[in-house]
């Protein structure tokens, strides 16, 4: 009966079998968090302490609950049926079934998705009169979600938590769009936490019945709750008998990594004020990593001060391994071939691609890194976000630059016509459509005709009439201004880049780097011709999904994960920690940024390699980059420091040291000779290997021949496909 024990280490076993009253588990990373929280739920069944509807089991994800469920079985020898577990949400929406009545609603709501929401609000600010572009709907609700996180009904949002929106009407209209989703008998996700904490707040019968329902309570991940969380959780705890508040919360301080989307550390720092009396366990043992990595882990983590404190030691017999290695680094561009000669190396010496991974903490990173491990002709996979040229923001901006290359080109044209908006809606998208076929001629061609003739309303007519005027005076500034400028005044002056700068989403301030990447990209090509003839090669990169591929991936959607080798590039000031959330968060978003190092430096299994360079690109100028504060709280007996870029090349002063407002294109630097271990060479075109004449295979246009070759671009006469320009990676010899 008890066999299932006999499989936990003394710390995991403590936690399981302490199952009366309050208990934390702080459980560091690779310690076996999930096994104690099945084994512990599993135990309490066992043992007859309850039956499986009366424990309440709560994760983040459908994702981690499915796993419970199933592990919870396994142990039980049977499928476990009648349990209460699951999400946040997927919880409070069958509770709140069970207690519609007592907030207005029937019991067959609807839960209404974004669009709709959006929708909704979009009708409620146009009754009350509201100019939507001056205040703008996403503003709006993303100050109504951050109220229900909080557990703020209308009438609980004080002053101090009240917006600047629509001369003061923020709490006006969150009130009315309540009111209408009541009439709908409709909610929002938020609504599923916030009524079921009303109802429970009010009705003490109600919660008095849920108190006699659930005897135990476990929680999942407690580091990353919100405050409307920690009061369901907490009202649904504190039972009328403190010996009865059977809660265990399983968490680790030193991974909150969430505050930008909610969610509070001082949940899991005040839960024994919450819970007097309570017991702590601390899972330290851990049997993922190597010493080095855990050592260089907790060493780091340790100058936060908002912290309860663990160390991490190895819970594994074969626990020595490699030193963490930081690597210093010219620039980003040897900081990306660096990783991509690693990864290659790795890959020859059997290493599955699988197990790789690069973690950057801002997504505009990944560029450099997508674009070499495309050169190489090594596969990869942008986890929880997309590839750089394929986000909307980077699609939109490559539209603009191939209407500026070429004005015949109508798809780009289409594609940014009304983006942002210029009042032009279907029917006079239409109508340009019709008479560019009639005729003949471009869209381009039409949108002139059209405003012309007078075929548009005044209002759009003005602002179609801005932006070909925009294109006619940005393709005339290229030859003299350059054309790494010219894009930078096109996305200012069409408004692009100030369409996002007004977006208030979370993701609005990313989408913004991401475009300041994109012009870094583009200082590195003579014209512009040129860069989009190379993005329309990169974009050609169609590999098989189910291939043994690199993980690319921000640091935040990397928890949870973990690989033999990591690769932590950008440690730099401003950057990594970065520079948004010093100003914004102060201490606190220090020491966030620093438990995102931690996140980091323990995801990785055998070896971590940290890289930071001495120079980064602004635009078409180089400035100069200083180390991340991080890299001197690393204990210098679990590092091993390799590249001397930032030491030995900084004395070339030739390059400009700070972005000075102008645009001239720099010459690239000269190779050194003396490359370090970790500083590799320019790997050597294969178009020599791939002469004119030669037969080769692609995997997905097949047979031909190479007709003409430049540098690792190769014109090839495909059998079938006919003739492709491609990078000389994606070729083998037929």
């Amino acid at each position: 009966m008890t066999e299932y024990l006999t499989r936990l280490n003394p710390e995991q076993r403590a936690a399981v079998e302490a199952v009366d009253g309050p208990l934390l588990v702080l459980a560091g990373a690779g310690t076996g968090k999930t096994r104690v929280l099945t084994t512990r739920f599993a135990h309490i069944l066992m043992t007859r302490r309850a039956f499986p509807n009366q424990v309440l089991a709560v994760t983040f994800t459908n994702k981690a609950a499915k796993e419970m469920r199933e592990r919870v079985s396994s142990i039980l020898g049977q499928s476990a049926e009648g349990l209460w577990l699951g999400t946040f949400h997927a919880l409070c929406a069958r509770m709140l079934r069970r207690n519609a009545e007592l907030v207005g609603l029937s019991s067959n709501f609807t839960i209404l998705d974004t669009d709709d929401q959006m929708r909704l609000l979009k009708q409620i600010m146009a009754a009350a009169n509201i100019d939507t572009k001056r205040w703008t709907p996403q503003v709006l609700m993303g100050a109504i979600q951050r109220w229900k996180d909080r557990g703020l009904t209308p009438d609980r949002v004080t002053d101090a938590e009240d917006i600047d929106f629509a001369n003061g009407r923020a709490r006006t209209l969150y009130a009315v769009y309540q009111d209408r989703l009541k009439q709908l008998n409709a909610t929002d996700f938020g609504d599923l936490l916030l009524h079921v904490t009303e109802i429970l707040r009010n009705n003490p019968d109600v919660l008095a019945n849920y108190h006699r329902m659930f005897r135990y309570i476990l929680v999942d991940e407690y580091q990353d709750t919100n405050t409307v969380q920690y009061l369901w959780l907490r009202l649904l705890a504190q039972r009328p008998d403190p010996a009865e508040r059977n809660i265990c919360c399983v968490g680790d301080d030193d991974q909150s990594i969430y505050s930008w989307r909610g969610a509070e550390i001082e949940n899991i720092l005040r839960f024994e004020k919450d819970f007097p009396g309570a017991t702590i366990v601390r899972l330290e043992a851990n049997y993922r990593s190597t010493r080095p990595i855990l050592g260089a882990a907790s060493h780091l983590i340790a100058n936060n001060a908002g912290r309860m404190g663990k160390t991490l030691r190895p819970g594994r017999n074969d626990a020595e391994g490699d030193k963490v290695r930081v690597v210093s680094l010219w620039d980003s561009e040897e900081e990306a071939r660096m990783v991509g000669e690693r990864i290659e190396a790795l890959r020859r010496d059997g290493h599955r691609l699988t197990e790789m991974a690069i973690l950057v903490r801002a997504g505009f990173q990944t560029r450099a890194f997508e674009e070499r491990l495309i050169t190489l002709g090594v596969p990869y996979r942008v986890v929880g976000g997309q590839k750089f040229y394929e986000r909307v923001e980077i699609r939109d901006a490559m539209a603009y630059l191939r209407v500026l290359n070429q004005p015949a080109d109508d798809l780009a044209f289409e594609r940014i016509v009304n983006t942002p908006k210029r009042g032009l809606g279907d029917t006079g998208i239409r109508a340009m459509h019709d008479l560019a076929r009639r005729e003949g001629k471009p869209l381009v061609v039409a949108a002139w005709r059209m405003i012309e003739t007078g075929a548009l309303r005044p209002k759009p007519r003005q602002a179609l009439h801005e932006l070909l005027e925009g294109f006619a005076r940005w393709r005339a500034a290229l030859p003299h201004e350059g054309h790494v400028v010219t894009v930078a005044t096109l996305l200012d002056e069409s408004g692009y880049t100030d369409m996002w700068k007004q977006d208030k989403s979370p993701e609005a301030a990313g989408r913004l780097e991401n475009l300041k990447e994109l012009l870094r990209a583009l200082g590195e090509f003579e014209s512009l011709a040129g860069f989009l003839e190379h993005v329309a090669l990169v974009m050609e990169n169609d590999e098989n999904p189910d291939a043994d591929r690199v993980g690319l991936m921000t640091l935040h959607a990397a928890k949870g994960l973990e690989f033999d080798t990591v690769f932590l590039p950008g440690w730099e000031e401003g950057l990594f920690p970065h520079q948004r959330a010093l100003d914004e968060g102060g201490d606190k978003g220090l020491e966030e940024e620093r438990r995102l190092a931690y996140v980091g430096i323990t995801r990785g299994r055998q070896r971590v390699i940290i890289s930071h360079a001495a120079n980064r690109r602004i635009y078409a100028n180089w400035s100069s980059a200083v180390p991340s504060r991080f890299l001197d709280e690393l204990p210098e007996e679990h590092i091993q420091r390799d590249g001397g870029a930032s030491a030995h090349r900084n004395k070339m002063a030739s390059m400009p040291s700070a972005f000075s407002g102008q645009f001239p294109l720099v010459a690239r630097k000269p190779r050194v000779a003396e490359a370090g271990a970790w500083e590799v060479a320019a790997r050597p075109s294969r178009s020599a290997t791939m002469p004119v004449g030669q037969r080769v295979f692609h995997q997905k246009f097949g047979y031909g021949r190479v007709v003409a070759a430049e540098d690792n671009k190769l014109d090839v006469e495909f059998e079938q496909a006919g003739r492709k320009r491609v990078i000389d990676s994606f070729l083998e010899k037929a």
